[in-house]
Order: structure tokens, then C-alpha cells, then sequence
């Protein structure tokens, strides 16, 4: 049975360790590529200019399992949408849209995606919708509003917030919750850009389906926000004081999410960037909130935000999937009907920017860490806007294309340059970003040293110029070109689903009042380019584009981010000074009443909804749910002596295989460095091939190969489950290419290039900076696997603090004793490449399944025939002691564990439902509303038995970690009736038949069998789940009890609060210092 893991995005793998041959795909061109996946404020390869603010819902991130899960949860009943005549049922002459009060505005086919879209606009209101139809299970939903800001007091991101917790016909504290807690949804969330508004739902039910509609059309134009100040209060901000003799201290959700975002260098970059480029329009104000800034907002000018732009006549609404057209009319004109056109579509447009006539420079500082060598810890980013107005599709893609071919691979010339010019650690800056009004361009690198930064800016400068003026390499262009195609292609999403991307895409252009139909169709410029390319050669098209765009451009932002360790300090002296200045001119009766308003308001958010107010929200019965788990054709079989596990499945033509490699018989000392290999194998060239070379053969040739490392305990066994995985995949005419490029990869590639190396861990060494302040959470989680499993242990060395520490040392070990380490890695891979523990596992329809295998059994035939080492047994574990790992920061990741098997407790199903409770209520309810972090949370890995309670962007420490111990007494003392139950056990159902696409698929059944999880045990916990009783979650609070009594704590925080909690508890923590 997959675990659901919410929030942890350090697998016990870690994703450093997947090294893709091209880390950004082609999803920069022209969001093309639907896997362009929205991001949380930062972006590995830097600054983010979208900043989609995601609401925090129990968001997965690949497991231990090391997979992609979205944790689905909603839950809604056809509401208004019971039984309607269909089309079928209308009067024969009668048109739909004209019935429902809707023109039609254009319809077409789009081939691309196979679908017909319709573009509608309400009479009444001017609402704009694009309704797509065809045979697509994942039903997508989502109403856009364009909301740009004035200002950095984040009322668009503390609205997208907030009109989810209540509405008209849902009067709760949060129906969204409560959607969390029990539906079958693909995806629910929302999100804020800098200029607009998303709500988008997605579910393969379509009763459930039309509920999640019902349930965000009422929460956009009817939300309780509006009327309830305390809303505003929780989600946006507030001052809290529990007694008039304590300090006054500023609460709220969205306040506490963006202090953890402008805690993290990368996100400072890209948020003074993106304001410096655009310093007259409203993306020089922060959409998501400046901390300084949002207490400024009034509960007035929030209320009037509403009013203005969540009208009809503001909206985009987008439909997509196999659901009857005419029921999505009906369903809207129920709310549109209620509006009368307004003046929103005026008052929202985004003015464009004008370009400047001489560069700019822009110097600032970042928060870093105290008692460190600071010389090469400098940040330097070039960003220019291109145009001073929308870009036409060809020029557009082109520039994507150009983006590709700057950036898109390892091998690809501005990024290769950049990194072994040595003048820095790693890339920061996106590129193209073309997701705003007008598009930018941003390149730059963090870890400069002050001296170097001058040095910076002239090699980027000059490398473009070189490009211009020689072109790229023609095997280059045909990488990309093959790359992009493929992508295009395949149309894999991975979780988030298609109809979504394709939204996202859309309004790229529709937002801007531009033709929503032009994004999805890719086809016909994709072919003019490739004709302009093939008749006027590469340079004749990118050329001019550099030049143009970049080199000529004078709209040019040069920033310079540097560390500054009193930074951090200073900022909460200087919010200190403000709240003690509150709290001076108030008077004995004023500091009396806020303490009670403190109180009044902890008291609201405690307090269950009544029986009659969640009665209100729709939800499916246990007849809607199938009662046998997800079926997987799988076909055991043998090619040579090896195991080979076949899914036969339609994929358009695309085969995607993943070949396994046992990893027990590694020595202990060689485990940190199994990442670095991995980068290693796909990163450093052959004896006949350089790494230029051998990168844009395997874009010619495939769709991409990864390598990466998956560890993970197994329930009743001492022994983790340790492999080395290569993931890859091309159409299915390329079958015998990507097996050849695999085993060139595994045994061709010499490790011999030192310096390529030592960029290498350099640039690991800078994404495990970030990620130890941008997730926390994954870091605290790491560490305490590390102390209560082996298998914890091995990840950790592999992408935790271990890790980091073990990087720190290797970049000065790499120059004095080279010999050594490119041993090591040789000797990594004699022990890992035989068919002895090899598996094959190979995913695409079975004409082609069958096609494949001649070229498989060429590979294993190259394959050593055994392993020249003998298997070892890793037992090692940190020490079981309270950690604390200090950072410059203003909020903590809070975690506590235990291994509840070491108690006795036996596996059910049933611990799935109560996970997830815990999950969606009590830490809800206590870390997130009423303490005010951006999200708790708690996760059970049923194969080691490690259950860890974990918060996000955590205001709070010690009083955290007191909600957690009081888990226990929570389950004891719950009531819950048949409805809540109910729905408590459908939302786990959503979880584990998390929609996949025939490629996860396939992938989730390989980790199943390494993991021997068999389909009668999925069945029996299937029916356990199914038969969650409320005695399931008493008994539970006795297995619960020993993380509060035996528990392990790890907490990434601020010196302060760590002082300060040694202070209240005697030595609690061990302290620890990381950067």
C-alpha cells in the first residue's frame, strides 16, 4: 500500500540525486509542454516570477516510495446539479448556450489535445468560458480572476486564502477542509500569480466532481470573508496577546508563510528582480505580501478587493474533460444570473511597462547565516524585459526554443559556461518567463565571491554575444528540437492533470484579453520554425533573437544580493520596536481587550463546526467508491536469466523502462557519494564521446534517462530495500537507441574530469543550502528517519544534513585527493552493475512491449554476469538525542517521531483514516489556524513504522510540539458520527487511487514488487480502510503514546527560538549549526 507523505519534499532518495539529462525540459516554450509544473514561490533554477502562492493542503511530494502522489481530498454531493436534461433531453431546436443565457463566441478543434473547445461569454455579465470537451477522465474546473495589486499588503494571496473558509451555502469555518477531508479529487488547491487569481478542482468522479464546482463557485462570489473579520484576522494578520503583561506579537497564515519566504535568498532575488524590472505597473508590488508591509492592510481594503474584481464580468472560466457541455452551462448560469455586469474588466487590466533607454543596477542584501565565511556567498542575476508588449506565437516560441538551447541541459552553452568559468556555485535566474504581460530573460550565479561579481556579468554578456555571432552547434538544435517535440508529444503531466495545464496555459493569453484558443495549438508554428531552421540554418533564426532581445536591449536589471548575517536580527528587532510601540500607546483597557479578542478568536478556531453547518457540504456515499484497488496488468517473466516485469498500457507510442540495480553490496563509506555518481553518469563523457557530446545524443535520440538512488525500509524485515534506478523513455521506434545510450552511460562514461567534479558538488552543495531553508520540513523529517531506521540512515547521507556536511568536506578533498574519489566512484559502479538483483520493468502497449525485448536481452548480454563485491549490512543510526539545526531564518520546521511498531502495534488500514484525520483536524486546527504556520501535518510510513508529526513555516516551537503530545488525548476523546466517518474514509480512498498516468502507473507497480507488496495485501488493506471504525482511532492513541513519551524531536529554526526554548526546557536541543 503507497503512504501518502504530505509536505515531505526530501524523499528518502532526495530529487538531487535524480539527475535528469534536461533538468528544465522543454517547458519554457510558450508553455507548451504541459508539464510545466506552478511552483511554490521558489524555482530550483532561481527566481520565480509566477509566485504561485499554493494553498497549503496536505500537498505530497514523492515519498519514500520516491513517488509523485498528489494528495487528493475533496468532498461534495450533487448539490444543484442533481439529474438535468442533458443536451439529449433539450427541445430538438433548442440551443443550450441561448437556454442557459451564454453567446457562443468561436469553436474549434483543437487536434493537439484531441478536444473541441468552445468559447462562451454570458450575456448578463460579459463572464468569459472555455468549455473543452473529449474523452479525458480528469475532469478540470477552474474560475481565474485577473487581481492585480496597488500595493505589498498581499490581498490577493490573503483573499485566495480566505474566501475558502465559508460561504453562503457552506457557512463552516472551511469548507475547503472539509473537501480535504473526504472527496475523490485529483486536484483541489488555488493559487496566487502577481496579476490574477486561480481556483481550479479536478476529479475522475463526476458527482464528485460537479460538488467541488458547486462548492468554489459559491466560496468565489459568496465567500463569508466579507462579513467575518476573524477570517481576515487568521489568514491575513492580527495582533496576538494572551495575557496584558506578555509582548504583542503579529499572527496569521498567509503573515507566517511569506516570513519563510522571504527567509530564502533565492526568493529575495527573485521578488527584487521581478519589482526592479517592472517598477511602474503592478508587478513591482509583491501579490503575495512583504511581511513589513501586510499589516498595513485594513479590513476595509480587503473587503473592497472582493467587491471589485470577483464579479462575472472579472472571471475566466475554464471546463475540460468527458462531462456532458450543457450540464457545465447550466451549472454556471445558476451564479452568473445573479450579477449585472460591472466596470471590473476596466479597472483590472495590466498596464504594460515601459522599457527603460539605459540599464539599471539594483544592490541588496539577504539574511545569512552568523560566524560564516561570507566572501563567496554573493548573488548576481541579469534579467531584461524583452518587449514592452505581448510577444506573437511564433516569436514566442522561437524564444522558447532559443531558452532551450541557452539553459534547457547541462550541456547547453550559457549554463555549461557559466558553471566551469568557477566563478560561482550555481545558476540562479529562469530564463525565458513568458507567463506575465510582457516577457523577461534573467541568468545569473549565487556563491560569488565579491571580487568575481564584475567577472559574472562580462562572461554572461560576452558568452551571448559569441552565440550571436557563431550560432549554436547544429547537434544542438536538433536535441532541443527532438526534446521539445517529444515533450510535446507525450503530454505528460505527471499528477497534476492535463486539463489543468492546458488551463494555465491558456490564460496565459486569455487573462490579457488575447485568444484563449492560440496557446493550445502548437503545431503549425512548431513546423514553421522547423522549416525556417531547416531552409535559413539555426543562426538566421536565434541570432537576431539575441541580439534583439538581449544584447541591443537596454531594459536591463542588473541585481547584486548581498549576505548579510545581522540581517535577520535586525528585521525582528525592528518588528519588535513596532509591536512594543503598539503596545506603549495602548491603555490597561485596550490591552485588556485584545487579550480577550486573542482569546475569542483561539476559541472560534478550536470549535468544531456544528452537525447542521457540515451536514451543508456535499459529499459522496461508500456506494460511489470501488471496492477493489487500481488494477495494473503486470507480466512476470524472465530475458536472460533476469526478472522482467511488463505493463501493457496505452502510451502513444512512447516505451518507458526502468532498469534496477540491487545497491546492498556498497560499502557504508560510499553512500554519500552515490548521488554525485549518478550526476556523474549522465554528466561526464566516454572515451569517444565528451559530455556535449553524449548529452545531445541522448536528447536526439530519447525522450530523457535519469538515474537516481531509491532506499526504503520493508514491514517485517531488518533489511532496507536499497537499489539504484535508470529511468528512461522514447518512442518506441528509438527502443534500441536509449537501451544502447543506457549501458554507454553505465559503462563508457570515464570518471576522470575533476573539475566538472568539483562543479558538481558545488552545485549540490548550494541546492542543499536552499533546500535547508526553503524545506525545512523534508530536512527534520530526513534526520529523524536517520535516528530511528537504517533505511532513514542511508537517505540521510544521501540528501539530508549528513549529506550537506559530507559536501562541505568533499569540495576541498576533490583537489587533494582526486585519485581517491574517482575510485570510489569506479568502484560504486563495479558494484552495482550485474545481472545478479537486476530487474527490468517496462511500461507501453504490447506490440511494443513485445518489440522491445530483443533489445533488452542485447543489454542484459553486455551486463556482468555478478557483482565483483560481496553484499554488506548497513546497521548504522544518528544518535536517538533532540535536534536542533540552527539557520537564518524567521520561522521553523518543527518535527517529533517514533517507530509505533516497536510498541506492538499491527498494521490496518484503518491507520491510513486516522493519519489523514489527524492530518485534516487536530494539527489543521491547532499548528495551522490558531497557531498560525503555514501548515502541520503528520505522516506514517507503513513500512519502517516511523509515524513523524511535522509543521511548515512554523511560527511557533516548543508550543508546537505540545499540540503534538496531545495527539493522543485527541483520538481518545473523539466523537464522530457516521456522515464525518464516512467522509473521513473516501478522502483516504482519493489518496490511494491517486489519479496516474500510464507511466506512473507502471512505476508504481515496479516499487510495489521491490517493496513485496502483494494485490491480496492491497485488497485487505482496501477492506480494512473501508471498514474504519471509531474504535480504530481510540485503539490508535495507544500506539500514538510513545511518540509523546519516546518521541525524537529535529527542528530546523532560529537561533533565537532555539535559545529560547533551552531557556523554558533545560537543554532540550542539541544544537547543531548547518550553514
Amino acid at each position: 500500500m503507497e503512504r501518502a507523505v504530505l509536505l515531505r519534499s526530501l524523499t528518502c532518495t532526495t530529487s538531487l540525486a535524480c539527475t535528469r539529462t534536461f533538468s528544465r525540459s522543454s517547458h519554457r516554450l510558450a508553455r507548451l509542454s504541459s508539464s510545466k509544473r506552478h511552483r511554490l514561490v521558489s524555482d530550483i533554477h532561481g527566481r520565480s516570477l509566477l509566485r504561485n502562492h499554493f494553498r497549503l493542503i496536505s500537498t505530497t511530494s514523492p515519498p519514500s516510495l520516491h513517488m509523485k502522489r498528489q494528495f487528493s481530498p475533496l468532498c461534495p454531493r450533487a448539490i444543484a446539479t442533481s439529474p438535468q436534461p442533458s443536451s439529449d433531453a433539450l427541445g430538438a431546436h433548442e440551443d443550450p448556450a441561448e437556454k442557459y443565457g451564454f453567446e457562443k463566441v468561436s469553436e474549434q478543434f483543437i487536434e493537439e489535445c484531441k478536444s473541441t473547445a468552445v468559447l462562451y461569454k454570458h450575456k448578463k455579465t460579459g463572464a468569459e468560458i472555455m468549455s473543452v470537451s473529449n474523452d479525458d477522465e480528469n475532469k478540470v474546473f477552474g474560475v481565474v480572476f485577473r487581481t492585480p495589486p496597488k500595493d505589498s499588503t498581499g490581498i490577493p494571496h490573503i483573499l485566495e486564502h480566505s474566501v475558502l473558509c465559508g460561504s453562503r451555502k457552506y457557512p463552516l469555518k472551511e469548507p475547503f477542509v472539509e473537501l480535504l477531508k473526504g472527496s475523490l479529487n485529483t486536484f483541489l488547491n488555488a493559487f496566487t500569480y502577481p496579476d490574477r487569481t486561480c481556483y481550479p478542482v479536478a476529479s475522475t468522479n463526476t458527482k464528485d466532481f460537479y460538488n467541488l464546482v458547486d462548492v468554489y463557485l459559491d466560496a468565489v462570489f459568496f465567500p463569508k470573508c466579507v462579513e467575518d473579520f476573524q477570517t481576515f484576522q487568521q489568514e491575513g494578520w492580527h495582533y496576538e496577546l494572551n495575557d496584558p503583561s506578555e509582548d504583542i506579537t503579529y499572527k496569521g497564515v498567509v503573515f507566517n508563510e511569506m516570513k519563510g519566504v522571504y527567509s530564502q535568498p533565492d526568493n529575495i532575488l527573485g521578488r527584487t528582480s521581478q519589482q526592479a524590472i517592472f517598477p511602474d505597473n503592478t508587478y513591482g508590488v509583491d501579490s503575495g505580501g512583504d511581511p513589513e508591509v501586510i499589516p498595513k492592510l485594513t479590513y476595509d481594503e480587503f473587503k473592497e478587493f472582493h467587491r471589485k474584481y470577483y464579479h462575472p464580468s472579472n472571471a475566466r472560466i475554464w471546463f475540460y474533460g468527458d462531462d456532458d457541455p450543457t450540464e457545465r452551462l447550466r451549472i454556471l448560469s445558476e451564479y452568473l444570473d445573479l450579477f449585472d455586469a460591472s466596470s471590473a474588466p476596466h479597472e483590472s487590466k495590466v498596464q504594460r511597462q515601459k522599457l527603460f533607454s539605459e540599464p539599471v543596477r539594483v544592490v541588496e542584501k539577504y539574511p545569512a547565516a552568523e560566524g560564516t565565511d561570507l566572501k563567496k556567498k554573493h548573488m548576481v542575476c541579469l534579467n531584461w524585459l524583452l518587449l514592452d508588449k505581448p510577444l506573437d506565437l511564433e516569436t514566442e516560441l522561437a524564444l522558447g526554443f532559443m531558452d532551450h538551447l541557452l539553459l534547457g541541459t547541462p550541456a547547453s552553452p550559457l549554463r555549461k559556461i557559466l558553471l566551469e568559468s568557477g566563478l560561482g556555485e550555481a545558476i540562479v535566474g529562469g530564463g525565458i518567463e513568458d507567463e506575465l504581460l510582457q516577457p523577461q530573460f534573467s541568468i545569473g550565479l549565487k556563491g560569488v565571491s565579491d571580487d568575481d561579481i564584475q567577472k559574472v556579468e562580462e562572461l554572461i554578456m560576452s558568452t551571448l554575444k559569441s552565440l550571436a555571432e557563431e550560432g549554436f552547434d547544429s547537434d544542438a538544435v536538433e536535441a532541443s528540437m527532438n526534446t521539445i517535440e517529444f515533450s510535446l508529444r507525450e503530454n505528460n503531466t505527471g499528477s497534476f492533470p492535463r486539463g489543468l495545464a492546458l488551463m494555465l496555459r491558456s490564460m496565459g493569453k486569455w487573462i490579457y484579453d488575447m485568444d484563449p484558443f492560440e496557446p493550445l495549438k502548437y503545431q503549425k508554428p512548431l513546423a514553421t520554425l522547423k522549416a525556417r531552421i531547416a531552409e535559413e540554418g539555426s543562426k538566421a533564426v536565434f541570432a537576431p533573437l539575441i541580439e534583439k532581445f538581449i544584447l541591443s536591449n537596454p531594459h536591463r536589471v542588473t541585481i547584486e544580493m548581498q549576505p548579510d548575517p545581522e540581517k535577520a536580527s535586525r528585521d525582528e528587532a525592528a518588528e519588535r520596536e513596532i509591536l512594543n510601540k503598539v503596545k506603549e500607546s495602548m491603555t490597561q483597557e485596550d490591552l485588556a481587550e485584545l487579550a480577550r479578542a486573542t482569546h475569542e478568536l483561539r476559541l472560534k478556531q478550536e470549535t468544531p463546526d456544528p452537525p447542521e453547518a457540515l451536514k451543508t457540504v456535499p459529499s459522496l456515499s461508500l456506494q460511489d467508491i470501488p471496492k477493489k484497488p487500481t488494477h495494473v496488468p503486470t507480466e512476470v517473466g524472465e530475458i536472460n536469466g533476469v526478472k522482467v516485469l511488463q505493463h501493457n498500457l496505452f502510451t502513444n507510442d512512447v516505451l518507458y523502462s526502468e532498469i534496477v540495480f540491487d545497491m546492498t553490496s556498497l560499502k557504508q563509506e560510499l553512500l554519500p557519494l552515490v548521488p554525485l555518481f549518478c550526476q556523474s553518469l549522465l554528466e561526464m563523457g566516454t572515451k569517444d564521446l565528451d559530455f556535449v557530446q553524449l548529452n545531445q545524443l541522448i536528447g536526439r535520440k530519447t525522450g530523457g534517462i535519469s538515474v537516481y538512488p531509491f532506499t526504503s525500509s520493508m514491514r517485517g524485515k531488518e533489511d532496507p530495500c536499497s537499489h539504484i534506478i535508470v529511468r528512461g523513455k522514447a518512442m518506441s521506434g528509438r527502443t534500441e537507441d536509449l537501451f544502447n545510450l543506457v549501458n554507454c552511460i553505465l559503462q563508457d562514461v570515464q570518471f576522470t574530469d575533476q573539475k566538472r567534479f568539483k562543479q558538481f558538488v558545488s552545485q549540490s552543495k548550494a541546492r542543499m543550502e536552499n533546500r535547508l531553508r526553503g524545506s525545512g520540513h523534508g530536512i527534520a523529517a530526513a534526520r529523524m528517519d536517520a535516528k530511528l531506521n537504517v533505511s532513514g540512515w542511508i537517505s540521510e547521507q544521501m540528501g539530508g544534513v549528513s549529506y550537506l556536511e559530507f559536501l562541505q568536506a568533499l569540495e576541498e578533498k576533490v583537489d587533494q585527493n582526486w585519485t581517491e574519489i574517482s575510485s570510489s566512484l569506479e568502484e560504486i559502479r563495479k558494484s552495482l552493475l550485474s545481472k545478479q538483483g537486476c530487474l527490468i520493468n517496462l511500461t507501453a502497449d504490447g506490440k511494443n512491449l513485445t518489440n522491445a525485448e530483443k533489445y533488452v536481452s542485447k543489454f542484459l548480454d553486455l551486463l556482468p554476469s555478478t557483482s565483483s563485491l560481496k553484499s554488506t549490512s548497513w546497521s548504522a543510526r544518528l544518535p536517538l538525542t533532540n535536534e536542533a539545526i540552527v539557520i537564518p531564518t524567521q520561522v521553523n520546521y518543527v518535527g517529533k517521531a517514533a517507530n509505533i511498531y516497536e510498541t506492538g502495534y499491527q498494521l490496518k488500514g484503518s491507520a491510513y483514516v486516522i493519519s489523514k484525520h489527524i492530518s485534516n483536524n487536530w494539527l489543521w486546527d491547532r499548528v495551522r489556524v490558531s497557531g498560525g504556520a503555514y501548515g502541520g501535518f503528520c505522516d506514517f510510513d507503513t513500512h519502517s513504522g516511523v509515524f513523524s508529526f511535522l509543521s511548515y513555516r512554523d511560527p511557533n516551537l516548543l508550543k508546537t510540539l505540545d499540540v503534538y503530545d496531545g495527539t493522543c488525548d485527541f483520538l481518545r476523546e473523539l466523537e464522530m458520527n457516521e456522515d464525518t466517518l464516512t467522509k473521513a474514509i473516501i478522502g483516504t480512498i482519493g489518496d490511494v487511487d491517486s489519479y496516474q498516468l500510464p507511466d506512473a502507473k507502471g512505476y508504481s507497480s515496479l516499487l510495489r514488487h521491490l517493496l513485496g507488496i502483494t494485490e491480496d495485501e492491497r485488497q485487505q488493506r482496501r477492506e480494512e480502510i473501508l471498514s474504519t471504525r471509531l474504535g480504530d482511532f481510540k485503539e490508535f492513541a495507544d500506539a500514538i503514546d510513545a511518540i509523546k513519551d519516546k518521541g525524537v524531536v529535529v527542528a530546523v529554526a532560529s537561533p533565537d527560538d532555539v535559545d529560547a526554548a533551552n531557556k523554558e526546557r533545560q537543554n532540550f536541543f542539541q544544537v547543531k549549526k548547518a550553514l
